[in-house]
């Protein structure tokens, strides 16, 4: 606490003219200055343990970040989607595919994902990742019944019943998207994945590598954790490996996109379960990209 100040006069000297009212106003100054440069300290606490790691329950974690961010202005329009979703840079790619069977570094099958139990039965068969049995991004000897763009990321937002508890929060697109306690709102979400000056697009199909629970990577700003496949965040399907050009293992770029920035490419041909594929069985138009996009399209 600040001592108070005191005042002390001379015998037989008359205080200067003004020199009152100077005095006391420097300790009115004082005085705001204190009050106004301590008030910001009450939400430091908050702050802080927002930049800590824990354990607790992602519900905790929401209360606290609902409170210290109360104090930041809401934006007053809404982001653009290149704001929104932005580029997540350098991250290792691995390559999986339907009906792969488990090995040292990936010890689950992929003859079910996350979100679908019989993956390799909807998709009408084994995605075979060898290149002599492919042509044209599907494999040759059968025409996929799901898009051959696909890829996985670590989190799923589905629980043994219902949705995770932090779901609603975390995925923004969760309450346009929600159809239900049974339906995942991440299933058949686009993504763009770029290499050098190459774009792919794929439809989010199954959760990981590794992890399913790592949505401060996948919706925030995490760096994807440590784990066999030199800290793999993304696996791609043999049909986005061949139209990037990548190695088993490479690293690529990506980010979400809404449907509307997605151009046509060999992504758009084959799927029930593909944006493309459903608009046009309804009559839907279907969206009309620019020569810059379409050039991207080799």
């Amino acid at each position: 606490m600040r001592k108070k100040a005191s005042f002390t006069t001379t015998p037989k000297k008359r205080m200067k003219p003004g020199t009152l009212t100077h005095t006391l106003a420097v300790i009115i100054s004082s005085i705001t200055s204190f009050f106004t440069h301590s008030a910001p300290a009450k939400i430091l606490p908050a702050k802080e343990k927002m930049s800590k790691k824990s354990d607790r329950a992602s519900e905790d974690s929401f209360s606290l970040l609902q409170t210290t961010t109360a104090f930041v202005p809401a934006r007053e329009d809404p982001p653009r989607h290149a704001e929104r979703y932005p580029w997540k840079k350098e991250i290792v790619t691995t390559v999986f595919w339907i009906g792969e069977q488990p090995s040292a570094n990936n010890p689950v099958p992929n003859r079910s994902s996350s979100w679908d139990k019989n993956w390799t039965h909807s998709y009408g068969g084994f995605d075979n990742p060898d290149r002599a049995h492919r042509t044209s991004y599907i494999p040759v000897n059968f025409t996929p019944r799901q898009n051959p763009f696909y890829c996985a990321l670590p989190y799923n937002d589905k629980a043994s019943s219902g949705h995770r508890p932090e779901a609603p929060q975390v995925v923004p697109w969760f309450k346009d998207a929600y159809q239900g306690p049974a339906v995942s709102t991440c299933k058949g979400r686009w993504v763009a994945i770029r290499k050098g000056n190459r774009v792919a697009y794929a439809q989010w199909e199954d959760a990981g590598p590794f992890r399913t629970d790592h949505w401060q990577y996948v919706f925030g700003n995490e760096r994807p954790k440590p784990n066999l496949n030199k800290g793999a965040g993304l696996d791609v399907s043999p049909a986005v490996r061949d139209f990037l050009e990548l190695g088993d293992t490479d690293v690529t770029d990506w980010r979400f996109v809404e449907f509307e920035e997605v151009p046509h490419g060999p992504w758009a041909q084959y799927g029930d379960n593909n944006t493309f594929v459903i608009n046009q069985r309804q009559g839907g138009s279907q969206t009309v990209r620019s020569r810059a996009n379409a050039d991207l399209i080799r």
